[in-house]
């Protein structure tokens, strides 16, 4: 019996993006708001503050991005101008020798309001010219229907995800991309780091927490309706696009307990499961056996309607997807503990082994392997990478050049485990880079957390030439992909 580290030759490498994130033109051709506009940088906030509005947005926020005279400045609207530059910048990808392109399709750039009748043809126009521009150059595109982009109308006059009606406006949505680029676009995922709704409901569900009467609730009504037209999403899109693979995406940390005891070993599992939770419902088609017990821990009693649980087991997805960015540590006793503030989903406890970014992640290659054979022994799927990055602050010398030799540390790393859980018989098709050009960042809303290539002239306040630029990771990731994952030297 032999097993192999190489990648296979239909391996999907590329880059990941979300449009809120990177086209700009938030007023172009009849766009509407989405929740994702409503996110300011104000550079004279103390830093320790900019996180505030991602974990917690408020009713008075809203309000004020709503105010076409509003001074506030909202980054997302900008972006990096994707929508003016997507040809050069696919060149670029190209150049790289990208076999696949993680996007999302901005719905309201559709449906501005979210709940009309017909779309709008120019924002149609648009992902035509994207995914021909795409294809070619040979490249796959990888569609996320929603990546904290619902439009604003469904938040403020519908209450989000909490009402059961915005399932017909989503599967509206999804199937009028499905059917218009049947013949473009054969992967695609249903919900971005759908479980990231523990930590930040407004982006994931649509519902402000500030001040909500029952936050929980509507958390985790949202995600049943969120599975529900998941299932039925996944239903179209096969009836619609014979040979078309609709994916499930989370965001995944490996969790490992603080010490040895039971307690600890005990809130480590329960801590993984609030994960699990999500991609167990849209992977295994049923809410796992330990659901009734979590929710009513939590206060939580949801409204399942008749034939829901049938939708969720007829019609689950084809593979398995996830971002992963670091591990965490779990003790049953954390306020005891040194903790670490910028580890995503869990915060967790320092792990002395681990080294940290600039912004106080816990960098963990080995992890991912872990994380790999963890979701691929589980769900019996095939396994998509679809984020792993590295935030930092470049910089750029007197000749223009980017040394970004941390980055491309940082990618080989994890590189080397994906070869490792390969050879542990992991069925792993794709992984793409978050993200491959600088863009505004999703959490802080800056662009100096640059994660990119491609070097993007535009400081936090939106100043600068747009101007595009290779670091030089660029052409390390192209030699890798030319390799096929084979050749990780310097």
């Amino acid at each position: 019996m032999t097993f192999s580290k190489n990648f296979p030759d239909n391996f999907l490498w590329g880059g990941a993006t979300a449009a809120n994130q990177l086209e700009g033109a938030f007023d172009v051709d009849g766009k509407g708001l989405s929740a994702s506009d409503v996110f300011i940088f104000d550079i004279n906030s103390p830093k320790e503050r900019w996180l505030d509005q991602w974990a917690g947005m408020t009713h008075a926020q809203v309000a004020e991005a709503q105010n076409p005279d509003s001074k506030k400045y909202y980054p997302k609207r900008r972006g990096n101008d994707f929508y003016h530059h997507y040809e050069k910048d696919i060149a670029l990808f190209a150049e790289m020798g990208f076999k696949c392109f993680r996007m999302s399709i901005a719905w309201t750039r559709l449906f501005p309001r979210g709940d009309e009748a017909e779309p709008v043809e120019a924002g149609l126009a648009f992902y035509d010219r994207v995914f021909d521009t795409l294809r070619s150059h040979g490249i796959e595109p990888v569609v996320s229907l929603s990546h904290y982009e619902m439009p604003l109308t469904l938040v403020t006059e519908y209450g989000g995800w909490p009402n059961r009606q915005v399932i017909d406006f989503y599967l509206k949505f999804a199937t009028t991309v499905f059917t218009r680029y049947r013949e473009k676009v054969k992967y695609w995922m249903t919900f971005n780091e759908i479980n990231c709704v523990k930590h930040h409901p407004y982006v994931s569900v649509g519902v402000i927490e500030e001040n909500h009467p029952d936050l929980e609730q509507a958390k985790y009504q949202g995600a049943h309706h969120q599975f529900v037209a998941s299932a039925l999403a996944t239903k179209a899109c096969h009836e619609i696009i014979p040979g078309s693979q609709v994916g499930c995406m989370i965001s995944y940390q490996i969790l490992y307990p603080h010490t040895c005891h039971p307690d600890d070993l005990q809130a480590c599992e329960e801590a993984q499961r609030v994960s699990l939770f999500f991609s167990d419902v849209q992977a295994r088609g049923a809410y796992p056996a330990w659901t009734e017990r979590m929710l009513a821990a939590k206060g939580v009693t949801l409204q399942i309607e008749r034939g829901d649980e049938e939708i969720l087991k007829l019609y689950p997805v084809d593979f398995v997807s996830f971002s992963y960015y670091m591990s965490s540590t779990i003790s049953a006793h954390p306020e005891r503990l040194e903790g670490v503030k910028g580890n995503l989903i869990t915060g967790g406890i320092r792990n002395p082994h681990l080294p940290e970014s600039d912004w106080g992640w816990q960098i963990d290659p080995k992890g991912l392997r872990l994380a790999l054979n963890q979701l691929y022994d589980r769900y019996k799927k095939p396994v998509f990478v679809a984020e792993n990055g590295l935030g930092a602050v470049d910089k750029v010398e007197p000749n223009g050049e980017i040394h970004d030799d941390y980055r491309i540390d940082y990618l080989r790393l994890h590189i080397e485990q994906m070869q490792e859980a390969i050879a542990d018989g992991v069925e792993l098709f794709g992984y793409t880079w978050w993200g491959p050009i600088d863009m505004v960042s999703a959490s802080t809303s800056q662009m100096s957390k640059r994660y990119g290539f491609i070097y993007v002239d535009q400081d936090d306040m939106g100043n600068g030439s747009l101007a595009r630029s290779r670091k030089k990771s660029f052409y390390w990731y192209k030699k890798v992909i030319a390799s096929n994952g084979s050749d990780l030297s310097n």
